[in-house]
């Protein structure tokens, strides 16, 4: 969806009056539109400089240029030409060969719009190259006399929109690593082969206590385990396992490095790229069934209420019983039979008193619909459902939010319940922005509902429960998304918003989180006796926080870049078909349109919607027709056709129907 800049007037000084007169030439980083023209960003005004299509001067998105200004007038639009370029942004750029057997030149099309010009390639550069590759180029030069930058293809991923040229494009596009250099796997193998694992007498032992995992059903790793015994008629031992990743994974070591740069798996529809070695993420620190396996623990004794009696926390031994996919315990909670029944009925019940609670202390509950999309063997796909979290994944959820809550909580405060100023690394979600909340409230109003802006948790809760089955609850649900803070990692712990908790931190996904072998790390070194001389400064852990938080975003924005891919490609076969859809976003030319089946989002031109003239409101929340007054909001359902599925552009075009 597309989202909007609000202008705001600013006032200047006296002094600011003074410098606009007095600078000629001044320095910013450029931002160039599909059009052509561009807008230079310069610290000194607090505002754009307009930049027109032909005094650009061949500069590239993000480059920092020095520009002329031509308008210092005030009160009138500020422009100004571009007289030097100081840095490049970048210089390569990921695009599809084009070649034309009657041109000098072949060209390279930059889809992502990180270029806003085609990239010329000499013909006698082309030998052994094939049209439609996807490619790196760089550039080399740009001519005066030519309107195109030249470059030279330096890498070639594969015909264009192959799975495989996709994945490896896109990690290259945003820097993240997907193999292991010889040094690393060779570190990781030594591990394996070491002979004494540990003393295991140092570890509280678990193996005699019913242990199983519960994952989906195509994972190869096992980060978390959970384990439950009675210990009377009221009271209940339930253990939270944790893969012990950093008893192997030594601080400073080459495997230790290596994961910190990737800093997280990531995860593709059909392709994971682990942030550890295969044979340590789904061989050696996995849980794995009847295998004895090495733990950071965190064991509770919890009555029938869901009164949380004792904790203890520190490093264990188990084997886990069974390895369980979620389908498996959704089957056995709804029929209360099968393998461990009753503990894991017991699990459910108190899961369902820990859900309770942490709703009734104000925590949002969001639980939307994930699309899933099957590949045949050549990775094709043909097969889409929209599914949401059953009770087996609530249930996990739930025993991993309280290992990740107590744990923090345990660190950050002693035992008298003041704050005990240790280092640590949280996992904090500030409040939402209050100017995102009303826009969202002055969206769903014409729907037909509200939101109380003085107690915003609880209406919130109450808003997302009104739209569930609703066409417009997907649409509803992203606008909340989109509306809250982005949660991230810091030794500043702020708390968490969403979930309502004064302390919280990752701690139960080692294995595919540097941030929660950070945690465990911090953990050790408390529960350990005269170890706190291991610790670093509290700016050292910041910096790993802030890494971690970067590289998670980033991460993110390529697994949805790369579904989105997925989506195109699999929606293609539909072509010409007709279908329901929810209007989601405005810009001044197009309408997006959220199509139901898919819950994808594809794209109507205004132009080409017949039977009126359709222009954007002044509240950019509606557009209206121009003879027949016809309005569309936000959230209102239409009919659409299918047009065209670019996989190139990863752009969906449809024909509005609806008149």
């Amino acid at each position: 969806m597309p989202f909007y800049l609000e202008k705001k007037k600013k006032k200047y000084s006296i002094e600011k009056k003074n410098q606009y007169r007095n600078l000629v030439t001044v320095t910013g980083l450029i931002t160039i539109t599909n059009y052509g023209y561009a807008f230079v960003n310069v610290e000194e005004f607090q505002k754009l400089i307009f930049i027109p299509k032909k005094k650009t001067n061949r500069a590239i998105e993000g480059d920092l240029v020095r520009i002329k200004i031509k308008n210092k007038k005030l009160g009138k639009k500020m422009e100004g030409e571009v007289i030097k370029i100081i840095k490049r942004n970048r210089e390569n750029f990921i695009g599809v060969l084009k070649i034309k057997s009657n041109s000098r030149y072949g060209l390279v099309i930059v889809y992502n719009k990180t270029i806003h010009v085609n990239i010329y390639i000499p013909k006698k550069k082309l030998k052994g190259y094939h049209p439609n590759e996807k490619v790196l180029v760089r550039i080399i030069t740009w001519p005066k006399n030519l309107k195109n930058p030249l470059g030279e293809i330096i890498k070639v991923f594969g015909q264009s929109g192959e799975y495989t040229t996709e994945i490896y494009s896109l990690l290259e596009e945003y820097g993240l690593s997907y193999e292991f250099s010889k040094e690393v796997e060779k570190e990781a193998k030594k591990i394996v082969f070491k002979k004494n694992l540990d003393n295991n007498l140092r570890r509280r032992d678990m193996r005699n206590i019913n242990t199983f995992t519960i994952d989906p059903f195509d994972a190869k790793d096992f980060d978390d385990a959970l384990s439950i015994r009675k210990l009377n008629y009221n009271t209940w031992e339930i253990g939270i396992h944790i893969a012990d990743v950093t008893y192997y994974i030594k601080e400073g070591s080459l495997l230790d490095k290596e994961a910190y740069t990737r800093s997280n798996s990531i995860y593709f529809i059909g392709k994971s790229i682990p942030m550890l070695p295969k044979i340590l993420s789904n061989d050696i620190c996995s849980l794995h069934p009847e295998k004895d396996k090495l733990s950071f623990s965190s064991i509770f004794n919890v009555d029938s209420k869901g009164k949380i009696l004792k904790s203890w926390f520190g490093k264990t031994i188990i084997r886990s019983n069974r390895r369980f996919t979620y389908e498996e315990v959704q089957k056995i909670i709804e029929k209360k039979r099968g393998d461990f029944h009753k503990d894991l009925y017991t699990l459910f019940t108190f899961s369902k008193i820990f859900t309770k609670n942490r709703l009734k202390n104000g925590s949002i509950y969001l639980d939307k619909v994930e699309i899933k999309i099957h590949l045949d063997e050549k990775k094709n796909p043909y097969k889409l459902d929209l599914e949401k979290n059953n009770e087996a994944h609530r249930l996990i959820e739930e025993f991993m939010l309280l290992a990740n809550r107590k744990i923090s909580e345990f660190v950050s405060l002693n035992l008298d319940g003041n704050p005990s100023n240790k280092t640590y690394i949280y996992r904090i979600h500030d409040k939402p922005d209050f100017q995102k909340i009303f826009i969202l409230k002055k969206i769903i109003e014409p729907l037909g509902y509200s939101l109380d802006l003085k107690n915003l948790k609880k209406s919130l809760n109450g808003l997302l429960k009104n739209i569930q089955g609703k066409s417009e609850q997907n649409m509803i649900e992203n606008l909340i998304l989109r509306s809250m803070s982005k949660a991230k990692y810091s030794t500043n712990n702020i708390g968490h918003y969403g979930l309502s908790f004064i302390y919280y931190s990752h701690f139960t996904s080692p294995i595919r989180r540097y941030s929660d072998i950070i945690a465990h790390r911090l953990l050790n070194y408390y529960l350990t006796k005269n170890n706190e001389s291991k610790l670093k400064s509290l700016d050292f852990y910041e910096k790993q926080a802030v890494h971690c938080s970067y590289k998670e975003r980033l991460s993110i924005d390529a697994e949805r870049e790369f579904s989105k891919y997925i989506q195109v490609k699999y929606i293609k076969k539909f072509l010409g078909k007709e279908f329901d859809g929810i209007i989601t976003g405005f810009t001044d030319w197009s309408v997006f349109i959220d199509l139901l089946s898919f819950q994808t989002e594809g794209m109507v031109r205004l132009r080409d919607i017949e039977g009126d003239i359709y222009t954007l409101n002044s509240n950019n929340y509606s557009i209206i027709g121009k003879k027949k007054r016809k309005i569309y909001h936000l959230g209102d359902k239409v009919k659409v056709k299918l047009l065209d599925a670019n996989i190139e552009k990863k752009q969906i075009i449809l024909e509005w129907l609806d008149t």
